[in-house]
């Protein structure tokens, strides 16, 4: 089963369903990555055709391990999103060199030599320089280091200057699911005015929305990896665990009758918000991914949005728009986040 791709730009597309790679960089879980498994993985993916994954120069180890997979799949289209994010305490020193020598280093790792798509991130607003970078990328871009940019975790407003400051972005990579609403308010209004996607990640919130959450017990104690602690910040937010558990049940009430999981309905409600391009979802095994491709054939009825809305109108959001919270450096959102991964940019 597939379903039919979405224009990003003139001759790009991507598939409703992109492979995130975040879950396997170095640090975000004690589990040991399988190379082989993962390999496959991918493999079922794209036989999908969801042959797109997204990474980062900051998920340690990622690049490296996706340019060893495209060398191993020499006959295989294998999209690859990346992203450009200069350490937060380096910011003021952002130039020419250091945009070119990030850049430089993800073609090597990735072994290619134009980058599909480039998402780029500027830690603190305030800091001067933003712009700039930005059109640094544009000139790579003319260049032919990449192909098409974008942005990541970057409210309307930024979005919007960057935009009128000439950056053909053609897509920006946001948190959105039926837990996080906040790009609904601007940003994808935003970005249907201006011919931009917005690639989601965060649909199935690190895993909490699927049928082993529904009717579980508030959990205590440690959690095994980096996205169950994000994404349970996000339920706090939004009411607690038990109205966690309201929009698991409404969820679970739609999968039964589409015969599907929570997670194909968290996934198809985002697909069809307002200018969203494709769910980006991370897989450690070849059997999520194959839960996951129910979802391409998934149709929603106005009944079911219908249903879902009554849950979730009463729930409240992360505060202010899109990644806002997480740049407050009071907010329990920013402790968790990794700031200088960057730090050796010739590495």
């Amino acid at each position: 089963m597939s379903a039919p791709r979405r224009l990003l730009a003139d001759g790009y597309t991507v598939p409703p369903v992109i492979a995130g790679a975040w879950q396997l960089s170095e640090g975000h879980s004690a589990r040991a990555i399988d190379r082989d498994a993962q390999f496959a993985t991918w493999d079922l993916l794209a036989d999908h055709g969801c042959d797109t994954l997204d990474c980062a120069d900051i998920y340690t180890g990622v690049e490296a391990l996706i340019g060893e997979y495209r060398a191993a799949r020499p006959g295989r289209r294998v999209q690859v999103h990346t992203k450009f994010v200069p350490d937060r305490d380096m910011l003021a020193q952002v130039d020419r060199t250091y945009v070119t020598r990030i850049i430089e280093r993800s073609l090597s790792r990735l072994r290619t030599d134009a980058l599909d798509l480039v998402q780029f991130h500027w830690w603190r607003y305030e800091v001067p320089g933003m712009v700039e970078a930005a059109g640094m990328l544009r000139d790579l871009q003319r260049e032919g280091k990449i192909r098409h940019l974008a942005l990541t975790n970057t409210n309307a407003a930024v979005t919007g200057a960057l935009l009128d400051a000439g950056i053909p972005l053609v897509a920006t990579q946001v948190q959105y699911s039926v837990l996080d609403r906040r790009p609904a308010a601007q940003l994808a209004p935003l970005a249907a005015s201006r011919g931009m996607h917005l690639l989601s990640y965060g649909s199935v919130a690190g895993g909490f929305l699927g049928e082993a959450w529904r009717g579980a017990a508030d959990p205590t104690g440690d959690y095994e990896n980096r996205s169950l602690v994000k994404y349970r910040l996000v339920i706090d937010d939004c009411g607690g665990w038990a109205a966690f558990q309201r929009v698991l049940d409404a969820l679970g009430d739609i999968a039964a009758r589409h015969g599907v999981g929570i997670a194909n309905v968290a996934q198809r409600w985002v697909l069809d918000q307002q200018a969203v391009g494709a769910v980006i979802v991370g897989f450690r095994t070849s059997a999520s991914a194959m839960r996951t491709v129910q979802t391409l054939g998934l149709t929603l009825s106005s009944a079911d949005h219908a249903q879902l809305e009554d849950v979730l109108s009463a729930l409240p959001m992360p505060v202010g728009d899109v990644y806002d919270a997480e740049r407050d450096p009071q907010s329990v959102h920013a402790g968790i986040i990794r700031y200088n991964l960057n730090t050796q940019p010739s590495g």
